[in-house]
């Protein structure tokens, strides 16, 4: 890529590109090939400051808009996405080096997701009590709050805009987004979506940066919540954040999930699911599939059957239709994922397939790749089996039956997934009952709720009120509003709606 090819991310405010000079510019790599292909802003305090002020100065005449002509721009949002479908996923293909089957996924399910969130005008319905005492009526109405900012991860540039912004903006908030320095790509695309439908100026504001640009948001009178998709412990800063600054936040945090498979699995299905659950996007989500726990009864064969599925799973460029799994991120991601292989290896659980530095061709030979990755032998206090390692790592535990299992997801400290492999009724309903999880998946490896139903876990993957999406994206970018209503019979009239004057007739339309 020559230095006219560089692709200089700008900052998407009130309606307009903005290109900032004065302020340092960070490289923005393709993950495949290890090449700088552009570079992104590293936004001054004072540009977000003026993203904030046209994300509020909007707010006022975007609020009164109608709901039908609010949720009239979703509508053209998601048939501009439909119509650049390809381009939109191609975008995250190139600098988040998400598989393009997977990235071409991500982008339908957020043009579902922008379907979901139609549904606004009936989703946002309020309640109302009648005869709470007499001539007294009682109602509930659900009403935006003012502007939101959100922080988006590397992993998910498209899924993570969908989870904040149809919703936020369909109630009547206005938006401020910083996507990851990583994987900004997608927005770009969108910024200029939402110049094609004339989305009003200031309703969505991008702004690229590092942690300054949200630290522009706490103590701002402003800005009225905070959402964000992160690691724990960047959720937890932020919600300490947000508590002192009395901001509303909606935080998702890091994941440990397990696949558990038991005595009567369907090996099929399970195989199916732990290669999507395991490698999909290079293992680099938070509902990837990261320990895999067998009974006793199937533990070698599953070994035996994960080993040899592993080694068929072809690593390459994201934009390789042949290959399965794309690269991880950056550098620093792939020197993490093989230290703790390292760790693994140290504390004595068996490393049955090392997907370090597999065989890649000349043009992607500095990329960042990490294949396929099966330890076993992997006992629960062992580092693999309790930290987040983010990248294509299975390890594989034997439990003694679904009671032990239970008791050791109840025990982390993450609590985000969790699925079971089983034809028994007893262990699917006790599983559903007892996993000390947000999400629970049964005979799937991913257990992501379709978009109709809120996205979240619990313990160290939630922080905050509520989940994303669904009936919980509609709670948390809303606030309730309780009015109670006297009345009173006009003049003439008394309280049992008898005229009190000379005339007292009763008119009818029967036939005379």
């Amino acid at each position: 890529m020559s230095n006219q090819d560089i692709i200089r991310v700008k900052n998407f405010i009130h309606g307009e590109w903005v290109e900032e000079t004065g302020v340092e510019y960070t490289p923005l790599y393709n993950p495949s090939t290890g090449a700088v292909i552009g570079e992104v802003p590293m936004t001054s305090e004072k540009t977000s400051l003026a993203a904030v002020d046209s994300a509020h100065g909007a707010y006022a005449s975007w609020r009164k808009l109608s709901v039908s002509k609010r949720v009239g721009f979703l509508f053209d949002m998601r048939q501009a996405m439909v119509n650049k479908e390809e381009q939109l996923a191609v975008s995250i293909a190139l600098d988040q080096a998400k598989h393009i089957s997977e990235a071409r996924g991500e982008v339908r399910r957020v043009i579902e997701i922008i379907e979901a969130a139609c549904s606004i005008p009936t989703l946002i319905q309020g309640e109302t009590l009648d005869g709470i005492a007499k001539n007294i009526n009682g109602r509930v109405v659900k009403q935006a709050l003012g502007v939101f900012g959100g922080v988006a991860p590397f992993n998910f540039p498209a899924l993570v805009f969908g989870w904040f912004i149809p919703y936020a903006i369909g109630v009547g908030n206005t938006f401020i987004y910083k996507p990851s320095t990583q994987s900004p790509l997608f927005m770009q695309e969108m910024g200029t979506i939402f110049q094609e439908i004339g989305l009003p100026k200031g309703v969505v504001n991008i702004v690229h940066g590092n942690r300054s640009i949200p630290g522009t948001w706490y103590e701002n009178d402003k800005i009225s919540g905070v959402c964000l998709v992160g690691s724990t412990n960047t959720a937890k800063k932020m919600a300490e954040a947000c508590g002192r600054g009395g901001k509303r936040s909606m935080l998702l945090g890091g994941a440990k999930n397990f696949l558990v498979a038991m005595e009567d699995v369907n090996w099929d299905v399970f195989i199916d699911n732990f290669i999507h659950s395991c490698y999909g996007s290079a293992g680099q989500r938070c509902l990837a599939g990261s320990v895999v726990a067998a009974v006793p009864e199937i533990y070698d064969e599953l070994v035996e059957r994960v080993i040899e599925a592993s080694k068929k799973v072809s690593v390459g460029d994201a934009m390789d239709p042949d290959v399965y799994m794309g690269p991880v991120i950056s550098a620093k991601a792939k020197e993490n994922i093989e230290n703790y292989i390292e760790i693994g290896i140290e504390q004595g659980s068996t490393l049955a397939l090392d997907g370090r530095n597999p065989e890649m061709p000349e043009k992607n030979k500095d990329g960042y790749f990490v294949g396929p990755t099966v330890f076993t032998d992997v006992t629960p206090c062992r580092r693999i089996a309790q930290e987040e390692i983010f990248g294509p790592v299975a390890a594989i535990m034997k439990i003694k039956d679904l009671d032990d299992v239970l008791q050791l997801i109840r025990q982390q400290k993450f609590g985000n997934g969790a699925c079971i492999f089983t034809q028994n009724q007893y262990y699917t309903e006790k599983f559903i009952a007892e996993a000390d999880v947000g999400m629970v998946g049964v005979n799937v490896g991913v257990c992501a709720p379709h978009p109709y139903l809120p996205f979240g876990g619990i313990k160290d993957s939630h922080l905050g009120t509520d989940k994303v999406q669904g009936k919980d994206g509609i709670d948390f970018f809303t606030q309730n509003k309780v009015a109670t209503i006297r009345y009173a019979p006009p003049a003439g009239v008394n309280e049992e709606g008898e005229r009190t004057d000379s005339d007292k007739s009763v008119r009818s339309c029967v036939a005379q």
